[in-house]
């Protein structure tokens, strides 16, 4: 090859990888007439379809209706990286500087959400590649190297095992001339193949007993004292209860929208690596890989080998735009193609056979919100901020605690109880985004100093540096 090292983009799919596959299962049919329901859950994503798995599970026999406004998977369930993290709080600072005296709590119900996962894959027998492989932070500038010794040692006080790698402990992981050192966290990570985890989660939610709708919008939803009452375009819902699963989609419940916006990530999917260039990256152990900037790549291997890469290069549009044409941006991908050769070398050259991009539900605490609507009668989460397919669990266990009114140790927690500041208005909206982009790119610039911009979001609580 000459000139800078890359991948090569040409012919791309702008088909997700995940769900261009033979596996995907047709579609299924929309929603016609008036029903009603025990229970309702809008958005058949992983929140959905979740929500409707823990409610069939904690009451068979339960009329249980997901109305999915599109295909299954179309959107950020089969988007994602398929990192399924233990994480409710997107990482073990953004926690502690948040909900200290909940930390311990949080951390206990995050692994035993995680472990829930693994078994009901295994339960259900969900053909869905959920490997338990943990994950990989690299330091690959020398200030990061610093930040990992400072997650290692806040880790440790939490009593959350991870290890503290040199250059040449992180190459023997996976094998990049780029990295310094590592912090490898071997329990709290899974990979999966999130397109297959959705399909497999609506074949329980049929076994059970449930119903799931594809192509059916709800359009409305009015409280009619009793019931909520849904409407679609081809029929009506009452529902004795609701739960709200529209993830980075504008929610039908006004009050909950300013919480949101959506920021578009984007990914390249490579052709698969043959035997020679496995043997030059390593990664024997199939571990899902991070960078420690501001600004940071995710990557991990599939199944058949391929290089999924993305991150890095997180993009906001004035008036929190979700046309379809933001699923491409050729800039970002060229600037991934270049830092995928630049990680790997082997692999300069190699072809990148799907490029995509998703919006990530991204609120100003970075993870998991919620808030009830219609008189208690309704339940919605949202605000994952990328963390959203192993955290999606925990959230529609919340959504089922709420409307059930139980106080127990999930309902109690201040992560529950009290919402994130929300967005303003634009045209504020994209200049506040614009500027800690901007922000973040130049501590990465001058070994992760924060500037004014950053340190006063700090000190509003809504700093985040990873």
């Amino acid at each position: 090859m000459t000139g800078v090292p890359s991948a090569r983009l040409e012919g791309a799919s702008s088909t997700p990888y995940w769900l261009d596959q033979a596996q995907r299962p047709g579609p299924r049919e929309a929603h016609a007439g008036d029903v009603d329901v025990d229970l309702l859950v809008v958005g058949g994503g992983f929140t959905g379809l979740w929500a409707a798995v823990l409610a069939l599970e904690e009451q068979p026999g339960r009329d249980v209706l997901v109305l999915e406004g599109h295909r299954l998977g179309w959107a950020a369930s089969g988007r994602n990286g398929g990192f399924c993290a233990a994480s409710l709080t997107h990482g073990l600072a953004n926690g502690f500087d948040r909900w200290p005296d909940d930390m311990p709590m949080l951390l206990r119900l995050g692994r035993q959400n995680l472990d829930d996962i693994e078994e009901s894959v295994r339960r259900y027998g969900i053909d869905c590649d959920f490997e338990r492989t943990g994950e990989l932070d690299a330091a690959v500038e020398p200030w990061q190297v610093d930040g990992l010794r400072e997650e290692h040692d806040l880790a440790a006080r939490a009593g959350v095992e991870l290890q503290l790698l040199d250059a040449a402990g992180t190459r023997a992981l996976v094998d990049s001339p780029t990295y310094l050192a590592g912090l490898y966290d071997p329990h709290g990570v899974a990979m999966v193949d999130p397109a297959r985890l959705v399909w497999g989660l609506a074949d329980v939610v049929e076994r059970l007993g449930g119903r799931v709708r594809e192509s059916t919008r709800v359009l409305e939803l009015l409280d009619l004292g009793d019931r909520v009452l849904a409407r679609t375009p081809f029929g009506s819902v009452r529902a004795r209860q609701v739960v709200l699963g529209t993830n980075v989609f504008p929610s039908p419940v006004k009050r909950f929208r300013p919480y949101v916006v959506p920021v578009w990530d984007h990914v390249l999917m490579t052709e698969p690596l043959d035997a020679e260039q496995r043997r030059a990256v390593g990664w024997a152990g199939r571990h899902g890989v991070g960078d420690a900037g501001n600004r940071f790549h995710y990557y991990r291997l599939t199944r058949d080998d391929r290089l999924l890469f993305g991150g890095y290069d997180a993009l906001y549009y004035f008036g929190n735009d979700m046309s379809g044409r933001r699923a491409r941006a050729v800039a970002t991908e060229t600037m991934l193609a270049r830092h995928l050769a630049r990680t790997f070398p082997a692999l300069d050259g190699i072809a990148v056979t799907h490029a995509w991009g998703g919006a990530i539900d991204t609120c100003t605490r970075f993870c998991a919100f919620w808030g009830t609507s219609h008189g208690g009668k309704l339940a919605a989460v949202q605000g994952y901020t990328g963390l959203g397919v192993g955290a999606t669990r925990f959230g529609a266990q919340v959504c089922l605690d709420l409307l059930a009114g139980r106080r127990n140790e999930r309902t109690e927690l201040e992560m529950v109880r009290r919402k994130p500041v929300p967005f303003p208005p634009e045209p504020f909206r994209w200049t506040g985004i614009q500027l800690t982009r901007r922000a973040l790119a130049r501590a990465d610039q001058h070994a992760g100093r924060r500037g004014p911009w950053l340190r006063a979001l700090d000190r509003l609580g809504l700093g985040f540096d990873s």
